[in-house]
């Protein structure tokens, strides 16, 4: 029996316009085209330290992907920028860069957990869509992170590929558990390397909540 599996390429060519499209690409990665039509790119970025629990667990309950190893070894990989999709640092200030040559709307997922009222309303308007309150108050109650937890649609559980009985792909969401996970030595260093390699850029995180 023939069966047919469609690529990402071959979905999103069978999108009707407009079409939504999710990436975890680098700017240097993503087609011309994006670049040459001027689409309208929401990027969404979170904090060095949590980013690293958070890829982490994912390497380690994604069968497609290789193993991590233990969190000692991946914290050297992540700072080695080996981690999944490159190194952090060149990746979001990469998007950072470009928000001021195209219609880039930059978002910090801290930001997004603290005010999610005042971060969906950018997004609103970014996209010159125009909702009231009730549809507002839908829309944050549904992209909680624990209404979207218990969602199949968005927590992964029908994805063969993801075992959930190693880590659930929606953990944890919350700001600061890297602290569940750094050492105090570790913390020193990454705190060394992040001042050194985030001196060129106005971009700042938060890792407190």
């Amino acid at each position: 029996m023939k069966v047919n599996c469609l690529t990402g390429l071959d979905q999103a060519n069978g999108m009707p316009s407009p079409r939504v499209l999710k990436t975890h690409l680098p700017t240097q990665l993503l087609p011309p085209s994006f670049w040459q039509e001027n689409c309208k790119i929401i990027y969404v970025a979170r904090n060095a330290k949590d980013n690293m629990v958070s890829f982490f667990h994912f390497q380690r309950m994604h069968k497609g992907l290789p193993d991590p190893g233990s969190w000692e070894e991946y914290f050297e990989t992540f700072l080695e920028g080996k981690g999944l999709w490159g190194s952090w640092y060149d990746h979001v200030k990469g998007w950072w860069e470009a928000k001021d040559i195209y219609p880039i709307l930059y978002l910090f997922y801290e930001d997004i957990k603290k005010h999610p009222r005042r971060e969906i309303e950018k997004v609103m308007e970014f996209l010159g869509k125009k909702v009231d309150e009730k549809v507002l108050d839908k829309i944050i109650y549904y992209t909680s992170f624990n209404v979207m937890k218990k969602n199949p649609m968005s927590n992964y559980t029908f994805d063969p590929l993801m075992n959930h009985s190693v880590s659930p792909f929606m953990r944890k969401g919350v700001i600061g558990d890297w602290k569940n996970y750094f050492t105090v030595v570790q913390n020193e260093r990454f705190n060394k390397d992040y001042r050194e390699k985030m001196a060129d850029t106005t971009l700042s995180f938060s890792m407190e909540y």
